[in-house]
């Protein structure tokens, strides 16, 4: 059964918020993808299928993309230390199921744009 990835209530909370990117070469990204929303679906609002998906965390939302050559991470939270939880928390998690590879996640962050930032 294939779920489909739907946009989900922190999504427009996020939107304008901080947001973190990073791109994990790896011939597993799809496996890697499926493991982590299925990891956390048993507490978090979760949806995947095998090239895409997304985790919605009180402090933020993760979302996902897989091919061929990697797996995209994409954060978005209110606050950079928000942010900077779900950096560690989804990095951690990922090389916990990468064990027998080694991955290199290099977070490259976006400051949030004032002008669709909500107050």
């Amino acid at each position: 059964m294939t779920i489909t990835p739907l946009p989900s209530p922190t999504a427009a909370a996020s939107a304008a918020g901080h947001r973190a990117v990073a791109r994990v070469a790896t011939a597993s990204g799809s496996r890697y993808l499926q493991q982590l929303a299925k990891h956390f679906a048993h507490k978090l609002p979760t949806a995947c299928d095998p090239a895409s998906g997304w985790i919605d965390f009180p402090i933020g939302r993760v979302d996902l993309t897989a091919d061929v050559t990697g797996l995209t991470l994409s954060l978005g939270s209110a606050t950079a230390a928000d942010l900077a939880t779900l950096e560690d928390v989804v990095a951690r998690h990922l090389v916990r199921f990468a064990f027998r590879e080694t991955l290199e996640i290099a977070w490259v962050r976006s400051q949030p744009n004032p002008e669709t930032a909500t107050i």
